[in-house]
């Protein structure tokens, strides 16, 4: 049995794993897997039938592994809704339900398959998918021609992460352990801080560019070249973060397990077989996909109905509801007083969103022949600018209480009563800058 290798596994029991595999798992990972929940495979084992007892044991692994399974049935009866010409409203609102379990079985199959790829390909892999369901939504908003939801989503995204998580997590952990110094790892903090001032001067500088009026030649927008050519600048940096992360400076990524946590041991046993997670891993993204395209079509619908601005359901409601799984994870290690996790993941997915996301859907409307640029307007860029300045000063010193968190919380609260009040219809902003324009250009010419 010691030569076996562990990909020639289907669902096997993979005991003996090596050191660099048992320190190598994320912030990322150990966060979902607060939320998962060990299967008892009893009355599974007892089928005759080995192809389907395998199924069975797969698929009460992957369905029933996690504590958010109750919202699965969401995800059919919005298929069912959509396929009966229900209210819009409630197609978008089971849509959302059902992406938010999706989100956190994603993470669990990406982990279950860097046990039998290494902890590198493992690193990638969740490089790539850990923010998947974002990705999958841009996608079919830049197709539908919905730019404003794309930025507005994605802009969510790093806001609930930087303010919403991270200050619960601070602000939980340290209402919880009052009689506790917390600390952590200054290192991982400080490179992620860098890279979110570089996504936030990639994302200045197209908007001070057009307000500026250095161009009156509108054949060629170049604000939409400098935005395309941030973009790739930001993907380079992005391959070097993974370079930086995966081999260089691995140690300062790596989540450190306690030895008397007993629920962390156990997730370091593969519970299905390298082909079976990536057949479940393709089954999840396309419905994923399919959910993504209800919640963009119906967004609008949703808006009217319930009185709500898009930019609010966008920048707020979606991001909450689509990272429920992965902010839970970061909540429950802060309650533990181990913030290097917390911080890990509402880090890790800000960073990975502003460097990686954000220009990769530039540069795919780009090739698309559809025009996206970097340019947020005013209020959107402005408040990203005051987010990342003031996670910034708050993980200056390396360490942690509640008041920190605090002030995050009532940043975001702050936040979202301004998008909240703000009921500028889609596009308007860009016909507003349009004007703004072309009365600089008239100025100037005269």
């Amino acid at each position: 049995m010691a030569s076996t290798e562990p990909w020639m596994m289907e669902n096997g029991n993979l005991k003996g794993l090596s050191k660099e595999m048992k320190h190598g798992r994320t912030a990322h990972n150990m966060s979902s897997s607060s939320l998962r929940k060990k299967s008892d495979l009893t009355l599974v084992s007892k089928i005759r039938f080995p192809c389907l007892r395998h199924f069975l044991a797969n698929l009460q692994e992957v369905i029933l592994g996690t504590k958010l399974s109750v919202l699965f049935p969401a995800i059919p009866l919005a298929i069912i809704a959509q396929c009966y010409g229900f209210g819009k409203p409630w197609i978008f609102a089971l849509s959302l339900l059902g992406l938010t379990p999706l989100a956190e079985r994603v993470s669990f199959l990406t982990e279950q398959i860097a046990f039998y790829t290494g902890p590198t390909v493992g690193g990638l892999l969740n490089a790539t998918c850990g923010n998947a369901t974002e990705l999958i939504i841009a996608i079919f908003a830049i197709c539908q021609r919905k730019i404003d939801v794309v930025k507005y989503s994605l802009l969510g995204s790093i806001l609930s992460n930087l303010l919403l998580v991270l200050g619960t997590s601070l602000f939980c952990g340290g209402i919880a352990n009052l009689g506790k110094e917390q600390k952590y790892d200054r290192k991982q903090a400080d490179v992620n801080s860098l890279l979110l001032l570089l996504a936030l001067l990639c994302h200045m500088l197209p908007l001070l560019f057009k307000y500026a009026g250095a161009s009156t030649d509108f054949t060629v927008d170049p604000t939409l070249q400098l935005s395309r050519a941030s973009s790739i600048v930001m993907l380079i940096a992005y391959l070097a973060y993974l370079v930086f992360q995966l081999w260089t400076h691995r140690q300062f990524f790596e989540a450190q397990e306690d030895s008397e946590d007993g629920d962390d041991m156990t997730e370091e046993t593969p519970v299905i077989g390298f082909w079976s997670g990536f057949a479940w891993l393709l089954g999840m993204t396309a419905v994923i996909a399919l959910l993504s395209e209800y919640v963009v079509g119906t967004i609008e619908n949703a808006s009217e109905s319930w009185g709500i601005s898009v930019s609010f359901i966008s920048i707020i409601l979606l991001p909450i509801v689509g990272n429920a799984a992965e902010h839970a994870g970061a909540i429950i290690f802060a309650f533990k007083n181990k913030l290097d996790i917390s911080l890990g993941v509402a880090l890790g997915s800000a960073t990975q969103i502003a460097v990686f996301v954000v220009p990769l859907c530039v540069v795919i409307s780009w090739i698309m022949g559809i025009t996206m640029d970097l340019n947020f307007n005013l209020l959107e860029t402005g408040s990203l600018a005051l987010a990342i300045l003031a996670t910034a000063f708050t993980l200056q010193d390396g360490t942690s209480h509640y008041m920190k968190g605090l002030v995050l919380l009532l940043c975001y609260l702050v936040i979202g009563a301004c998008f909240f009040v703000n009921k500028r219809p889609l596009n308007s902003q860009n016909v507003a800058n349009l004007g703004l324009q072309s009365s600089t250009g008239a100025i100037l010419s005269a």
